[in-house]
């Protein structure tokens, strides 16, 4: 039921390109960086997916998006 459920998750544009970057083992400061945020912000994004993914780790979150087709 929790697979079925990640498959519903709905992500903004932002969150879906801070996954990708989470995805290719990037780190918060690089992810920072990258895209021109702080690392608090980078930060907060990667809580949210947490809880959107209902996830304990970011290598869960990326699990579910990959087995979802999210990524």
């Amino acid at each position: 039921m929790e697979e079925q459920a990640a498959h519903n998750i709905k992500l903004t544009r932002r969150e879906k390109t801070i996954l990708q970057e989470v995805a290719l083992g990037r780190t918060t400061p690089q992810i920072a960086e990258a895209l021109g945020l702080s690392p608090e912000t980078v930060k907060w994004y990667r809580k949210q997916l947490l809880v959107k993914f209902s996830s304990a780790t970011s290598a869960e979150v990326v699990r579910k998006a990959v087995q979802n087709e999210i990524i």
